[in-house]
């Protein structure tokens, strides 16, 4: 059974999404202040945290700069509808999604199952897909999910590793927002959903440019993106 931590002040909030969530097969957990949710999620006893960004004690950006100082768990933020400010910094920082308030319980639901399939798979579901992949100087073992840029590790959270994967898979080729987003987030994009982008942009800060200060992965406009290719390189 999945445990699922919910950090939100909003007690009839978390009280409906418990009431929702059970008789799906989730084990719930809430606490309602910034500094206590942190300790919870660090103790290791969860599979996912859906984070609220405006909380007593600490804000959901200090909650979620803790967590990801010490720990890749998921964490599904919730949002104001239309704050675009938080949903970017939320991603920036290393959220997995975001989810606007007011949200429909059936849509949250969606969106951690999401996050759940994504994270707890322990091999690709196609067995001929080679575990270990060699682009330039990037090396990706998809069995550890371990990342490795000229031999030094890179620390990514499950979404920009799903969507390095693709990317490496797809070295030399587009690969359209669209298909990123369902593949990787389990969901459609809609025009104005830039989890995508903030997702590349944190990918492409974490593995810098080349030797040769050119980007690794180039946006392709109104498109999607593209890993690009080096004369010699290619999985291996």
């Amino acid at each position: 059974m999945d445990q699922i931590l919910i950090i939100d002040d909003d007690v009839a909030l978390c009280e409906l999404v418990t009431e929702y969530l059970e008789p799906l097969g989730f084990q719930i957990e809430s606490v309602h202040r910034g500094d206590a949710g942190a300790e919870r999620a660090l103790a290791g006893e969860h599979s996912l945290v859906v984070l609220d960004v405006m909380l007593p004690g600490l804000n959901g950006f200090e909650v979620l700069r803790r967590i990801r100082a010490e720990s890749k768990i998921p964490v599904l933020m919730l949002t104001a509808r239309g704050d675009d400010i938080d949903r970017i910094v939320g991603l920036e920082i290393g959220a997995d999604d975001y989810l606007p308030k007011p949200f429909n319980p059936r849509e949250l639901t969606a969106r951690i199952r999401a996050i759940l399939r994504r994270t707890t798979s322990e091999a690709p579901v196609d067995q001929a897909l080679e575990k270990r992949l060699h682009v330039g100087d990037v090396e990706l073992d998809s069995g550890t999910r371990a990342i490795t840029r000229g031999g030094q590790n890179v620390e990514l959270t499950a979404v920009e590793f799903d969507l390095l994967e693709k990317l490496l898979r797809s070295a030399g080729q587009i690969v359209t927002r669209e298909e990123l987003s369902k593949q990787v987030l389990g969901r459609s994009s809609s025009p104005f959903d830039r989890s995508i982008d903030m997702h590349i942009s944190n990918l492409r800060k974490k593995l810098g440019h080349r030797a040769d200060a050119t980007e690794r992965i180039k946006t392709v406009r109104g498109v999607g993106y593209i890993y690009a290719q080096v004369s010699g390189s290619g999985g291996k």
